[in-house]
């Protein structure tokens, strides 16, 4: 099965937070927090449409001005979400510069915050370019059991855990993975074409077996259409297996609350990116400062039954000794079948 989202973190263990989700068939990438953002081409970063911010430390969000000046000039909306009083934070960051030449832009940058809080209810407002970035606000709405995004075929939920305030964590889960087997199609005398993006699309839509699918079929004088029913080609060409998932921790403390909720999000994920600030011997310190230790991250990811785990966020302390928190995570995770990277 060929994975259809590729995450990695942007920056080295020890300096600022961010997870990067590259989608491999589509133009298209999200971000999960918004730390230093220099290791990102423009390119990569002009693929970014949504933004999942965990909590606004400077570490977490000091990428947002890079964001902006990649994006300006360009015909582009990016979406960002974070925890209550979000949406003011933007507002208060693009005021802080001076706009008054953008209204002859031919495109119209727009950036879209949205705030979310723990008892569902959210906010949200847009900035224009061409307007100097004045705040429109919307209509306020409901989220539903931390759903933020829910797409054809993905979603991704947040959790809302405690930093002495509130910090989000994420989780992207593929609603299901729908693979071509190339060798099928091959025996049918089928070609590969657009058609396939409409097949997969009905599976994944949980169309009618007897739904009419178009597709295109070799033939000595080139190819002609051929009509199939749904049921006929998705149990021969098609592989419809479990998605992906991807989860995202960082800056909590380790209290039975914040522990469950994690487990719960990161629960059977293919990958768990989850900070690992503190070495355990420094438990105490690291709840003063409300992180987790590495123990406490490989724990965490155990028992959520994830099937790899991902350290980052190292405390600066323990530079040239990020082995040491590797270790640590991998002793308190360690169980057949996990991985560590």
């Amino acid at each position: 099965m060929t994975p259809q989202f590729h995450p990695f973190l942007i920056n080295d263990p020890l300096d600022d937070p961010g997870l990067y989700i590259d989608f491999l068939f589509e133009r298209r990438a999200v971000l999960f927090d918004l730390g230093d953002l220099s290791r990102l081409s423009p390119r990569k970063l002009l693929r970014v449409g949504h933004i999942f911010i965990s909590h606004t430390h400077v570490d977490h969000f000091i990428g947002f001005d890079q964001l902006v000046r990649t994006c300006l000039g360009r015909d582009k909306t990016i979406h960002l979400y974070g925890p209550a009083g979000f949406v003011d934070q933007v507002g208060h960051r693009l005021a802080g510069y001076t706009w008054n030449l953008v209204e002859n832009y031919p495109t119209d940058f727009t950036v879209v915050a949205i705030e979310v809080t723990k008892d569902g209810s959210a906010s949200s407002a847009e900035f224009h370019c061409r307007e100097g970035f004045r705040r429109r606000d919307r209509p306020p709405f409901t989220i539903d059991g931390g759903l933020l995004l829910d797409e054809e075929t993905f979603s991704i939920r947040c959790a809302f855990l405690d930093h002495r305030t509130t910090s989000l964590a994420f989780c992207l889960e593929e609603k299901q993975h729908v693979n071509v087997m190339k060798n099928c199609l091959e025996e049918l005398g089928l070609q590969v074409g657009p058609w396939l993006a409409e097949l997969k699309r009905a599976v994944l839509q949980e169309k009618e077996d007897d739904t009419l699918i178009r597709a295109r079929r070799r033939t000595v004088a080139g190819s002609e259409e051929r009509i199939f029913r749904l049921g006929e080609l998705k149990g021969k060409v098609l592989q419809v297996v479990p998605g992906q998932k991807i989860a995202y921790v960082t800056d909590v403390v380790f209290s039975p609350a914040n522990a469950e909720k994690i487990v719960a999000l990161a629960s059977n994920a293919d990958y768990l990116f989850i900070e690992s600030t503190f070495l355990d011997e420094e438990a105490d310190r690291a709840r003063e400062k409300c992180h987790l230790t590495a123990a406490q991250a490989g724990s965490l990811a155990r028992r959520a039954g994830a099937a790899r785990v991902t350290p980052f966020h190292f405390s600066a302390k323990y530079k040239g000794e990020g082995a040491r928190l590797e270790h640590e995570v991998a002793e308190a995770f360690a169980r057949e079948g996990g991985e560590v990277s």
